[in-house]
């Protein structure tokens, strides 16, 4: 079909782009189908790009489901926003509305979110239904973070949460009680005071649900800022 698609594209002189987000969810064969077909339309020379979008496994899934993805790839990372950039992101659409936000109000959106876009545009809502007048200012923020963190944890987290069995979150949680990541898969074994050779399957099936990853071999590590955090308030 890729191929089909991106012949009739060459033949009008037009282009094919298809973005697939999640892609880490997608099963071993249908992500090695994909992998197979992009292959395809570039040995063809069509007109066809791809942009998968997924957590930081995605890469080893695909080099696991065809080894040549690694070449046929690129994988940069796109994480958090650095100050300059989230500052703007919440900035711009304020004055936009012509009104203004002050400066010490803006970096403490940035301390509370570490320029997270979901948690900037979160911060920006709330503060924005906080403030009486403008310019917005970081009390208006610190009253907001509240009514923020409400709906983070009635949403955002525990839809999260809702999806891991007991015993998968019986390790999420132990990791947070170490504090902040990342963590050591030893030291989390040593938290719940069980073997470290038996907790490999249900770490593996908490990455494959997307709530952690392994920034490096021996270290894993929660995908969503905060979510430690909320594990924390949560679980007294």
């Amino acid at each position: 079909m890729f191929v089909a698609i991106g012949t009739a594209a060459k033949a009008a002189k037009k282009g094919w782009c298809i973005l697939v987000d999640e892609v880490q969810y997608l099963k071993s064969a249908e992500l090695a189908a994909l992998i197979v077909a992009i292959h395809k339309v570039g040995q063809k020379q069509l007109p066809v790009i791809f942009f998968g979008a997924g957590l930081p496994q995605l890469a080893g899934l695909s080099g696991d489901a065809k080894s040549y993805a690694e070449r046929l790839f690129s994988y940069p990372k796109i994480g958090a926003l650095d100050k300059v950039a989230a500052l703007k992101a919440v900035r711009d659409p304020i004055r936009d509305e012509g009104e203004e936000i002050a400066e010490d109000a803006l970096n403490e959106i940035f301390a509370i979110t570490k320029g997270y876009p979901y948690f900037l545009q979160e911060w920006g809502f709330q503060s924005w239904n906080t403030a009486d007048d403008s310019p917005i200012d970081d009390n208006d923020v610190k009253n907001a973070t509240a009514s923020a963190l409400k709906r983070l944890d009635e949403g955002f987290f525990q839809v999260r949460f809702d999806r891991l069995t007991p015993k998968e979150r019986a390790y999420v949680i132990a990791m947070a009680e170490l504090g902040k990541g990342p963590y050591r898969s030893s030291e989390v074994a040593d938290q719940l005071r069980e073997p470290h050779s038996k907790l490999g399957p249900r770490r593996a099936q908490i990455i494959n649900k997307g709530m952690i990853y392994s920034p490096q071999h021996g270290d894993i590590d929660f995908t969503v800022p905060m979510f430690d955090d909320y594990l924390r308030r949560n679980q007294d």
